[in-house]
């Protein structure tokens, strides 16, 4: 690897106030303090019958946001702590929860962790026998759900858990001794609440102390329960400080996140990537977090909090730049100028010097699209970030080259999350950034045959990691542990089982996971990630699957975006059937996705290319179990459920 980066020396030897080494609990009292004055959550009305608006916090008016001070977060987290405890809640007590991202799961995090207890996590779309499994695994003692449907899953089997109440964050707790509103616990908290007890609880928890066990998203199989300190979340908390935080070696007009910013929150809480990056990151640096309503309002919630920063997932980017595409497609003057406005954004981007002519296409660009495109994002947003699966190149490019960068980053459940993110000061579209401080990486070339990776230029293998975010493994399975990890020099790394390459100067390109690889039946190792990112800015195409492991060559499942071939049928004067399925066998349907698979495989390697494809009518979700609650595909569920289309890639080239 090259010579260490000026600005990563930078980072490494920066420590400020919140770049402490303490409990969660303590860097939330720290940053109640630092920031009294400071709006900390701001909270929308009218989507819940929250059990807290009323008598303990302002209910804002439908559909416009009120807001909570930092100094009044502190305090409604100090009474909360003391009413869990109040409720039995003590020293690694474990304690589920089980709601959407809002502001009351905020709360209840910080009071379970400042009374000592460890807060468990269950997803949202958990049918009962998940809920089930993911309340009883860790033995949890107390489970607090977010509205009537989530108790209502919990009561389905609370006689096969061991729950000695249940805490609802609406009000919509049936008249029963065993089963409060949130408010109730802030009420018993309230009157029992001793400044000395609290500091105690607070005192007696050291960093090596369990905080949490969040479940993988399980896209292989049963998800496993990782064990995260204190310490973990506290030292990722601090890398990221230290690569995203106003340092004063930045240049003035890159981003960070400081105090006083907005961000926006819409992922899932139970997922780490949210928990960390969206969550104790933020209220560490003082940011007001801005719960939207739901993904589906991110349009309205956006203009409404004009955040300046938020973490989202790919396929969330694949869909903001679709719904630009379908609002230009509504002319043909419109279209074209977005698309010519396209090229000049990644051309913009990729360009280390655009000279006069391309900065000049640029400027009528940003002033007859860009603008608009910011103006829908909330008109203020200085980047976001992207992490929990691979992103596309190219759409990277194409926002940044439209003033809206993406820091794109890395990491997993096991790594509390962050392992790599994009310095502002050199974003790298395509890459998954740098390794954050304090972590070492190991590239083990044994794993996979590199000269089988066209594309690769680096050192090529799984990568390993070892640092103070790093698991001590996984709950109840010492097996999964043993297995997680592996020797090396005397020291013990976790392996990732993701192929990763480290280019020269230390940046990380990923390319799969090692489990996902096709291996055709010449041989021939495929990645399908790639393959499937270069069809994230292809119109007719929603969603794709690259299938090909044991076969002759590499075909795929396509969901076609109906809105799109709606479109194109009206313009080519195209009659197609109502019925999705029987659209999928439409001539001139299969022929403009033939011809979007064609573009894409003239970029690919021989042995990459889509031979044959199938298209599917059915949407992959998380409801339908095709989508992991982080929007990462269960391939072997997909493969499952569409068995026959798979065998009908194979069967018509045979």
């Amino acid at each position: 690897m090259g010579a260490t980066p000026g600005w990563y020396e930078a980072e490494a030897a920066y420590d400020d106030a919140v770049t402490e080494m303490d409990t969660l609990g303590e860097l939330l009292a720290a940053t109640a303090a630092r920031n009294a004055d400071r709006d900390a959550q701001r909270y929308k009305g009218g989507i819940y019958d929250r059990s807290l608006t009323g008598e303990v916090l302002p209910g804002p008016p439908d559909g416009e946001y009120g807001a909570v001070s930092y100094e009044r977060l502190g305090e409604l987290v100090r009474y909360l702590a003391a009413g869990f405890h109040d409720l039995g809640v003590t020293a690694d007590t474990r304690v589920g929860l089980f709601a959407s991202t809002r502001m009351e799961w905020a709360l209840a995090d910080f009071a379970v962790l400042s009374a000592g207890g460890v807060v468990t996590t269950v997803y949202t779309d958990s049918s009962e026998q998940q809920v089930q499994y993911l309340l009883d695994d860790p033995d949890a003692e107390l489970a607090v759900v977010g509205t009537e449907d989530q108790l209502d899953r919990v009561l389905a089997v609370e006689d096969d858990l061991s729950l000695d109440a249940v805490v609802t964050m609406d009000d919509c707790a049936p008249d029963r001794g065993d089963v409060l509103t949130l408010a109730e616990v802030y009420d018993r908290g309230e009157a029992a609440f001793e400044a000395s007890a609290y500091e105690s609880w607070l005192s007696d928890r050291s960093v090596d102390d369990l905080a949490s066990i969040i479940y993988t998203s399980g896209t292989t199989g049963r998800p496993k329960g990782v064990k995260l300190t204190h310490r973990n979340f506290r030292a990722n908390v601090n890398q990221t400080r230290r690569r995203l935080g106003p340092r004063p070696d930045k240049d003035p007009d890159l981003p960070t996140v400081a105090a006083g910013k907005r961000s926006i929150a819409f992922l899932p809480l139970a997922h780490v990537f949210e928990r960390l990056a969206g969550h104790f990151f933020m209220y560490a640096s003082g940011v007001t977090v801005c719960y939207a309503e739901s993904p589906d309002t991110l349009a309205d919630d956006l203009r409404q909090v004009r955040p300046h920063m938020g973490a989202s997932v790919p396929r969330v980017y694949e869909r903001i730049f679709r719904r630009m595409r379908e609002q230009a497609g509504e002319s043909t003057v419109k279209e074209r100028i977005f698309e010519w406005a396209v090229g000049v954004a990644r051309a913009y981007a990729r360009a280390d010097d655009p000279g006069a002519a391309l900065s000049l296409q640029h400027g009528l660009a940003d002033r007859l699209v860009y603008s608009t495109v910011r103006e829908g994002l909330g008109g203020e947003v200085e980047f976001m970030v992207s992490g929990g699966g691979s992103l596309s190149k190219s759409l990277c490019e194409t926002f940044i080259g439209m003033g809206v960068d993406i820091v794109e980053g890395y990491g997993l459940t096991e790594t509390a999350p962050v392992v790599a993110i994009n310095p502002p000061e050199d974003l790298r579209p395509g890459t998954l950034g740098y390794p954050v401080t304090e972590l070492d990486t190991y590239i083990d070339e044994g794993v996979v045959d590199a000269t089988e990776f066209d594309e690769a230029s680096g050192r090529l293998g799984e990568l390993l990691v070892d640092g103070p975010n790093v698991t001590e493994g996984y709950w109840n399975d010492p097996g999964g542990t043993t297995r997680g990890f592996t020797e090396r020099d005397g020291r013990r790394w976790f392996r990732t089982g993701d192929v990763v390459e480290q280019t020269g100067d230390g940046f990380l390109v990923y390319h799969d996971r090692i489990k996902q690889l096709l291996v055709l039946s010449t041989g021939k190792n495929v990645a399908p990630q790639p393959i499937e990112d270069r069809f994230a800015t292809v119109d007719v195409v929603d969603q794709i699957l690259v299938v090909g492991d044991d076969r002759k060559f590499v075909g795929a499942l396509v969901v076609p975006d109906f809105e799109e071939i709606e479109r194109l049928a009206a313009k080519e004067g195209v009659d197609l059937p109502e019925d999705p399925a029987a659209r999928c066998d439409h001539e001139a349907v299969r022929g403009w996705v033939q011809a979007a698979v064609d573009a894409v495989n003239a970029d690919l390697e021989r042995t990459e290319r889509i031979k044959a494809f199938e298209l599917v009518p059915e949407e992959w979700t998380t409801r339908n179990d095709l989508l992991t609650p982080s929007m990462k595909k269960k391939r072997r569920n997909i493969h499952q459920e569409f068995e026959a289309a798979v065998d009908a890639i194979y069967d018509e080239r045979s």
